[in-house]
């Protein structure tokens, strides 16, 4: 009995060997999904593409890099997209086109005012489309859009959604042919989404953009935690260069101020095969490889797609568990071995 008790154990330190190297190799892994969202190396900034402080290079001149439309007013310290009053709409436009293949666009905003809950809107849109400096009821900015909309709802206006709390932040692909159904929330053409407290925060609120390899992910940062949570993760997204980044709000009834503090673009580095490399990306055409339309999230309250892959956290998760399985396995089987042995020895 002494014997098989000492192979028992002789054969749990090689698994707890096994389980360390193992775990070793995952929290490794779980190291490179936490660093996913860049950390804002400065070497991969994209000065052309980013807006910030004291915001030199904005107007109308052929030098500007970033323009602006309706009611927005720049300062030193935030560009105002619409005052707190009723009525109101502007936007800022990047001039330069983008013909970046993988990027990740960090903007800093505010939304603040003296509505009180339920009394405010309408929200602020960030925008990467083909178009730009064009008004229209999206949010202060045209529909019918090509491109890629986020937008960051403060207001609700379908009495029927009460599934969702709002502020709501969603995503939107759109080839032109779609209109934003304000009545809805937009909730036939959302792609996914998540609710977050933007409004009236006494800390920066932050939000990530980041497209890469025909993936879009949206991660924010309103806890004043100064980290990421993520909101929205969607593959199969298909996207042009060569088109304009921007942010646009709108106020109607109720009003809110609207700021962007600063929107910084980061080029990610990617490799692609020679296949995407040949591709004309300027000619892609907007669109979403899912496996149900955006419109059957009218009958799913949670506005998630059962067709996206999992996220790091979740291989990981799952990955762990496997791992916990088999050495549990591993140990009741060395365990039920060891007496079986023992078991024959009597009959000799």
């Amino acid at each position: 009995m002494t014997v098989s008790l000492l192979g028992c154990l002789k054969n749990m330190k090689h698994f707890k060997a096994l389980l360390n190297t193992t775990l070793v190799f995952l929290i490794f892994k779980l190291c490179l999904v936490c660093c996913d969202i860049t950390d804002g190396n400065a070497e991969h900034l994209k000065r052309e593409h980013s807006l910030m402080k004291p915001y030199q290079g904005v107007g109308s001149s052929p030098t500007s890099q970033w323009d602006f439309s309706g009611n927005t007013l720049v300062t030193s310290s935030y560009v105002r997209l619409t005052p707190d009053e009723r009525s109101k709409q502007g936007s800022i436009w990047n001039t330069v086109p983008c013909y970046l293949k993988d990027w990740e666009m960090h903007v800093q905003f505010k939304v603040h005012g003296s509505g009180k809950k339920n009394l405010h809107g309408d929200g602020i849109a960030i925008w990467y489309t083909k178009d730009r400096l064009h008004p229209g009821p999206v949010f202060g900015n045209q529909d019918q859009f090509l491109g890629l909309a986020i937008f960051l709802d403060t207001f609700r206006n379908d009495l029927h959604g009460m599934d969702r709390s709002f502020p709501y932040i969603s995503a939107m692909v759109n080839n032109g042919s779609v209109s934003y159904d304000h009545g809805k929330d937009g909730r036939s053409s959302e792609l996914g989404g998540c609710s977050a407290e933007i409004r009236n925060r006494e800390h920066d609120t932050y939000l990530a953009i980041r497209y890469s390899k025909g993936r879009l992910t949206v991660m924010v940062d309103v806890e004043d935690k100064n980290e990421w949570k993520e909101c929205i993760d969607i593959g199969g997204v298909r996207l042009p260069t060569g088109y304009f980044f921007g942010a646009s709000a709108a106020t109607g009834d109720l009003s809110d101020n609207h700021d962007i503090i600063s929107m910084k673009l980061y080029q990610l580095m990617v490799e692609h095969t020679s296949e995407e490399d040949n591709l004309d990306w300027t000619k892609i055409e907007p669109s979403v490889s899912l496996l149900k339309s955006p419109k059957d999230n009218i009958d799913d309250p949670t506005g998630n797609f059962r067709g996206t892959s999992l996220t790091g956290w979740k291989v990981f998760l799952l990955l762990l568990c496997a791992l916990l399985g088999i050495v549990v396995c591993a140990v009741v089987g060395a365990v039920v071995f060891q007496k079986r042995q023992e078991r024959n020895k009597r009959f000799y």
